[in-house]
């Protein structure tokens, strides 16, 4: 196993170590999609301060999935799925995109995370 992949199983563990048992079990799943230049949905609905659990797959290539604003970076990986733990503070509109080059077309692989109260 890569150093990079192990980090982020040890960052998914963490966050979910870090929730009350509940938490975990109480979490939403969103599950998102990526393929060359785009992620489907490209905007999910959270709410604030609700964990909520990101199932990202790939259907063609590796691609990168980066929210900077929340710290969160994984590679999404074809026939893996990729966990990432968010619960944001507070309400807004967050971006996050491809951070792994997949072609001519990838600067637009991008999507929105928008936080309800």
């Amino acid at each position: 196993m890569n150093k990079k992949l192990r980090l982020a199983l040890l960052l998914v563990l963490f966050s979910l170590a870090s929730l009350k048992s509940s938490d975990a079990v109480n979490a939403k799943i969103v599950k998102i999609s990526a393929k060359k230049f785009e992620y489907a949905p490209s905007e999910i609905v959270v709410k604030r301060g609700v964990p909520t659990i990101l199932q990202i797959t790939s259907e063609d290539r590796t691609h990168g999935f980066n929210v900077p604003s929340l710290s969160v970076r994984v590679d999404i990986v074809p026939g893996k799925v990729a966990e990432v733990l968010i619960s944001p503070p507070k309400s807004g509109e967050i971006d996050f995109f491809c951070d792994v080059f997949c072609g001519s077309g990838h600067e637009a692989m991008s999507g929105k995370i928008r936080v309800v109260d």
